[in-house]
């Protein structure tokens, strides 16, 4: 079967990805499109990693190649054979509402919910029986970090039920032009009889701003004349379809959750929301991740040490075996100057690289990103960025070609130009051997703020500062063209920013590791391909 791995962002849905697939998953783009297709095995079948949604409306590139993907729509792409829906027990009205569209889909369904032992010391546990009984559809809750609940989940995935028949209905009108509508859908576009259905709802659903949007287009005249004839009729009736198609899901949602969670009297503070108001204060929240970014540079000079000289005397140690096995001429003289003095020096500031990563990865595990990209709001909305250009540009840290492809979160348009514009100035980490470079040969290594124990220095050093000075000049100007950029550029105003606080979590080890290896070999992989190229080519022009 083929697999789809269904959920909002933040539910658990990666974890869960990597906790059944492991290593053996491969990471792509769909075909003509730059969103990543994540896919790997568990046992006999094929699992796909679909971007997270909210719901099959969607509002960015992402959302929507998650939407075509699961009607059948995207060329080079099979409709899945069978769903896993992620619920997070925490947000459990909202995440059921992209639940309950997919239910309308037709296709066989497993719901995993996730975060339940949260849920419980939030005071709501989720009865998963219950549910189970409500959904018509089986429900297996699982911890994927630990893996506990993996092995029942695999064995329930064969027993994926068809969704039942929808409980919920629209009002009288509104049921009689959705009908109709599917029905042309299946005619003229050769739907099958549940995905007609639900598009069919879906375009009249659609919010008044969206009913020029461009994924209409796919949609023959007859139907785009018919949609808005039914647009302006169910107007005169008074009646809005967008609200109309929310409240009566929203209607369903609200009974089966009555059966579902067992509401304690009593809702202690969590864990998150003490933290928060640390973490999100307004001096208190600039000041931890401020700390946090000279944690992190001053971690790139000490910590990379050890491994850093591992690699040289690694690299030294080649060197010194290709002299033995290679007599001195022009082949001893590419492979010392292309592959020795090239990709050789390279590697060695790997480690830091490394490090680079694994601060993102853990950063976004725990939660700590998403307080980061609001607190950054404050300071990017008054240059014409968005809250959700934080991620792309700290991405662009690594490498800015990630950081471009992470804007098309971002649903305005200028926005989204903007941040692909200024994450170039963003200091990623091929620049990291050109900062250490020249630091190690200007700046003393002097103990700015700490102590001595002997001789050894512990505590912020000369090097972590320039460092961060380094990355914090990159920072301003990107900002400073924003601003300039801004002020040239036409096109949508910022959207309102809405962006959902994940609860704190403790980051799982192995996703943190998996992602690392990952981005760091993509580095390697293409950095190494390309200092190789031009260091022969250099070669043969200075030979």
């Amino acid at each position: 079967m083929i697999v789809a791995l269904v959920g909002n962002p933040n539910s658990g849905k990666t974890t869960l990805f990597n906790a059944l697939t492991g290593l053996r998953h491969k990471v792509g783009n769909y075909p003509g499109v730059t969103v990543e297709r994540k896919e790997g095995q568990i046992g006999e079948h094929l699992l796909i990693d679909l971007p997270g949604l909210y719901s099959l409306t969607p509002h960015s590139p992402d959302e929507r190649i998650a939407r075509d993907v699961l009607l059948g729509y995207l060329p080079g792409s099979e409709r899945p054979d069978a769903i896993l829906n992620v619920v997070d027990a925490t947000n459990l009205e909202r995440n059921l509402y992209l639940t309950s569209q997919l239910f309308d889909l037709g296709i066989p369904m497993l719901v995993v919910l996730t975060m339940n032992d949260t849920a419980a010391r939030r005071g709501r546990p989720v009865d998963a029986a219950a549910l189970e009984r409500e959904l018509g559809v089986p429900v297996r809750a699982v911890v994927a970090s630990s893996r506990a609940g993996l092995s029942e989940l695999l064995e329930s995935l064969e027993r994926a039920a068809v969704p039942p028949e929808r409980r919920w209905r629209l009002p009288d009108a509104l049921e009689i032009e959705a009908d109709e509508l599917a029905g042309m859908l299946t005619e003229s576009h050769g739907l099958e009889a549940h995905a007609a259905r639900a598009e069919a709802v879906a375009l009249l659903g659609l919010p008044e701003g969206e009913h020029h949007a461009e994924g209409l287009r796919r949609w023959k005249p007859e139907i785009r004349e018919h949609l808005a004839r039914d647009w302006d009729s169910l107007a005169a009736l008074g009646l809005d379809p967008a609200t109309a198609v929310a409240e009566a899901r929203y209607a369903d949602i609200g009974r089966i959750v009555a059966h579902a969670v067992k509401e304690s009297s009593a809702r202690p503070e969590t864990t998150s929301e003490k933290l928060d108001k640390l973490f999100l204060h307004r001096f208190w929240g600039y000041a931890v991740f401020l700390g946090l970014m000279l944690v992190l540079f001053q971690a790139m000079f000490t910590w990379a040490e050890v491994p850093k000289g591992w690699i040289e005397a690694g690299v030294g140690w080649l060197a010194g075996a290709l002299g033995k096995l290679v007599p001195a001429g022009e082949l001893r003289a590419l492979l010392d100057a292309a592959v020795i003095g090239g990709v050789g020096t390279t590697l060695t500031f790997l480690p830091q690289i490394l490090l680079m990563f694994l601060f993102i990865s853990l950063l976004e595990d725990t939660g700590y990103l998403a307080r980061a990209a609001f607190l950054m709001d404050r300071l990017m909305s008054r240059v014409g960025l968005h809250g959700k250009s934080f991620i792309p540009l700290l991405s662009s840290y690594a490498c800015a070609i990630p950081g471009v492809l992470a804007t098309r979160t971002i649903e305005s348009e200028k926005a989204r130009l903007l941040t692909i514009l200024v994450a170039p100035l963003m200091s990623c980490s091929a620049r990291i051997p050109v900062y250490t470079l020249f630091i190690g040969a200007f700046v003393p290594n002097l103990l700015v703020a700490g102590f001595h124990i002997g001789s050894l220095g512990v505590g912020l050093t000369l090097p972590a500062v320039v460092l961060f000075g380094m990355y914090a000049l990159g920072t301003v100007m990107a900002f400073l063209m924003a601003w300039v950029f801004q002020k040239t550029i036409k096109g949508s105003a910022p959207p309102t920013f809405l962006l959902e606080m994940p609860p704190y979590r403790k980051p799982d080890l192995r996703t943190v590791l998996i992602r690392m290896a990952e981005q760091s070999w993509q580095f390697v992989a293409r950095a190494g391909t390309v200092i190789l190229l031009i260091s022969v080519v250099l070669w043969g022009l200075s030979a």
